[in-house]
């Protein structure tokens, strides 16, 4: 009997160490649900400022993976990013400011059209950000991006056109970070 105890438990402990992934210090889940549909992690990697200072471990879901940033941003299909902040240098202050330059960046300075989608997405980010906050950030099809802080729904914004600047921020051809976006890819 103790010999099945043992069998099952470590059966239990390779099902739980597989169904994650270690990047830097955080453990990123291989799967999410989001709108009711399963994504399974695509790729993941680490934000860095300065080539020294990270920020964030972040991750990128897809109900079907790709290596294709282009298609990625396009689809109407559900997706996730998920942010897990490993730095105190990343504020509510610093995390808006890096959102409006990566939707700059993203948008090539054509920000307009979007502008009042981008204004209530930078408002998602007003508490208090500390270390070990998650922020997920989705597109789920039918309904349009919705943001989670610590698993609490933040809000929905809808069209195409700001999911499209919004996952362009890490996958565009002007990412955050261009390693993360290699990362994210699964390269």
């Amino acid at each position: 009997m103790k010999k099945l105890i043992v069998l099952v438990m470590a059966m239990i402990t390779v099902q739980m160490a597989v169904a994650q992934t270690q990047v830097g210090s955080v453990t990123l889940p291989n799967t999410l649900t989001f709108g009711g549909e399963e994504l399974a992690l695509n790729g993941a990697g680490i934000r860095k400022k300065a080539l020294v200072l990270k920020l964030y471990s972040g991750g990128l879901y897809l109900a079907n993976k790709s290596s294709s940033a282009k298609s990625i941003i396009s689809a109407d299909e559900t997706m996730a990013i998920r942010l897990v902040i490993t730095s105190s240098f990343v504020s509510s202050e610093a995390m808006s400011e890096a959102v409006e330059e990566g939707f700059d960046a993203s948008t090539n300075g054509n920000t307009s059209p979007i502008a009042s989608e981008i204004k209530k997405f930078i408002g998602f980010f007003s508490e208090e950000i500390v270390e070990d906050d998650v922020f997920d950030i989705t597109y789920q099809k039918g309904k349009g991006v919705v943001a989670y802080k610590n698993g609490k729904e933040l809000g929905t914004i809808t069209g195409m056109t700001f999911k499209k600047a919004l996952f362009g921020i890490w996958l565009g051809n002007d990412p955050a970070d261009s390693k993360l976006k290699k990362a994210m890819l699964g390269n």
